[in-house]
């Protein structure tokens, strides 16, 4: 379902590209995900010494996933689609 977004809350355009700057503290660089309800599965192999390593984990997302500024921790959930889609 279409979002309207407020006046502030566009994407503004830098030289090349469009960058995502937060409306309420100007932050172009820092930005995090909150995602509710996670199943997050972690897999390990025990070593001879008895030691635990890593060796793959998987997530599972179950509920909503929002967006904030790494700044001023603004929500910026409305930027969330974009971010997805330039996560390369």
């Amino acid at each position: 379902m279409p979002v309207d977004l407020p006046l502030n809350a566009k994407p503004v355009q830098h030289k090349t590209s469009l960058r995502i700057t937060c409306p309420e503290c100007g932050n172009d660089t820092d930005f995090f995900e909150v995602a509710d309800s996670v199943i997050l599965t972690t897999h390990y192999s025990q070593n001879e010494d008895g030691s635990f390593t890593q060796d793959e984990d998987e997530s599972q997302i179950l509920g909503e996933i929002t967006f904030y500024c790494g700044e001023c921790n603004a929500d910026l959930t409305q930027f969330h689609q974009r971010f997805l889609e330039m996560l390369f």
